[in-house]
């Protein structure tokens, strides 16, 4: 399905419920490729500042179920491994949902005003990280959110960067609000298992006023930062190799870096997103230019599909798809090139609707049959939109 024909291709449905904003969405039950049926059911999960999160069948577009009205929610994830829901409100309340239900297992307060949030799984056992606004990392059991550690990475400042390797075996963690702080890497197990008496097993990376970070998919534990010096703000990507040195007694971070460079934003914009992709295919997206590179900074494409600038993304191993202030998505798909790796074809665009009700897509989430993106509308009520594939 390349033309993006509505009807023919795919069946377009529009869920409305909230009275709020969007803040988030998060498929607690989607497709792969590795499916046997891909068109089973998509359960799509969003959450808003009207304090609730809803529960939809893409496929359907029905909607499954509704939290009870809390304080305004700030943001959402979910465990597609356990089926499980983890929401962060404007007072600092963790709370867990079993997701195919909107059943409460588990509740935390941190007392804090934003919470940056982690599922971390390894082996048998689930873990959430939450970052909070006052720089201190919590580690709590999943889904019962029982406190299993608590460090103070950063004394004041917000946990805006938050991510976990593919090995399971680090978690980098970063603010942007002081260019004098640090990234700084933990090892894992010291998080999830931490021995009375003894520090936390961590180390600073030399990378400061970092805005976003994101591994590889397919390297254990290679990790990309985007981020900015004080004076010039200028946007740089570093690339990390995260290593361990264990002897008897102790285990040793060895971050090696691996590839630097400058990013060409052509002007001045807000945010910049960052993804990873393969082994070694970087995205970025900065107004309205979607651009891919090598870690090593050769730019491979650059792609100005949109007339507005780009406000989310969603890539994975099949597809990237960009959502825009100018109400539309932008479908991309991988493909991969004897001896070349990976190159990304814009294949179609899909509409979401009319400007005189709405300001544009703010978020964007997918498995391999469908697409969800959540819709400002004008009147402060957000809808999604969820595009399901026919063929």
């Amino acid at each position: 399905m390349q033309t993006g024909r509505a009807a023919a291709d795919y069946t377009a449905k529009t869920l409305r419920g909230h009275t709020g904003r969007i803040v988030g969405l998060a498929y607690v039950l989607g497709n792969s490729s590795l499916s046997d049926s891909w068109k089973s059911m998509s359960v799509v999960c969003s959450a808003s500042t009207d304090g609730t999160i809803r529960a939809w069948n893409v496929q359907e577009g029905v909607h499954l179920w509704t939290t009870s009205v809390q304080e305004p929610l700030g943001m959402i994830i979910a465990d597609q491994q356990k089926g499980l829901l983890f929401s962060a409100d404007s007072q600092g309340t963790i709370k867990a949902w079993k997701g195919l239900t909107g059943e409460e297992l588990g509740s935390f307060p941190t007392s804090s005003s934003a919470c940056s949030l982690l599922s971390h799984t390894v082996e048998d056992q689930s873990f959430l990280i939450v970052g909070s606004a006052g720089g201190s990392l919590y580690t709590l059991t999943s889904p019962a959110l029982s406190q299993v550690s608590k460090v103070v990475a950063y004394n004041t400042f917000k946990i805006n960067v938050l991510t976990a390797s593919p090995d399971k075996q680090w978690v980098i963690v970063g603010t942007n609000e002081n260019f004098d702080q640090f990234v700084k890497v933990f090892y894992a197990e010291s998080l999830t298992c931490p021995c009375k008496d003894e520090p936390l097993v961590s180390q600073s990376l030399p990378v400061n006023g970092c805005s976003s970070a994101c591994f590889l998919p397919s390297e254990a534990a290679r990790v990309l930062m985007l981020h900015s010096d004080a004076l010039s703000h200028h946007k740089k990507i570093s690339v990390f190799d995260i290593k361990s040195k264990k002897s008897k007694y102790k285990v040793e971070i060895i971050a090696e870096q691996v590839g630097s460079f400058q990013l060409e934003t052509g002007g001045w914009h807000p945010e910049t997103l960052l993804r990873g992709c393969g082994s070694g295919t970087v995205l970025t997206a900065s107004g309205h230019h979607l651009k891919v590179y090598t870690v090593n900074g050769t730019m491979l494409a650059c792609f100005k599909d949109h007339t507005e600038p780009i406000t989310a993304i969603c890539a994975d191993s099949f597809r990237v798809v960009t959502a825009s202030q100018d109400l539309s998505l932008r479908v991309l798909t991988w493909q991969q090139l004897k001896d070349k790796g990976l190159s990304l074809d814009s294949r179609y665009h899909l509409l979401g609707g009319s400007h005189m009700f709405s300001r544009g897509f703010t978020n964007v989430a997918c498995d391999y049959a469908s697409i969800v993106a959540s819709v400002a509308g004008k009147d402060g009520k957000d809808v999604l939109k969820a595009y399901v594939f026919n063929t």
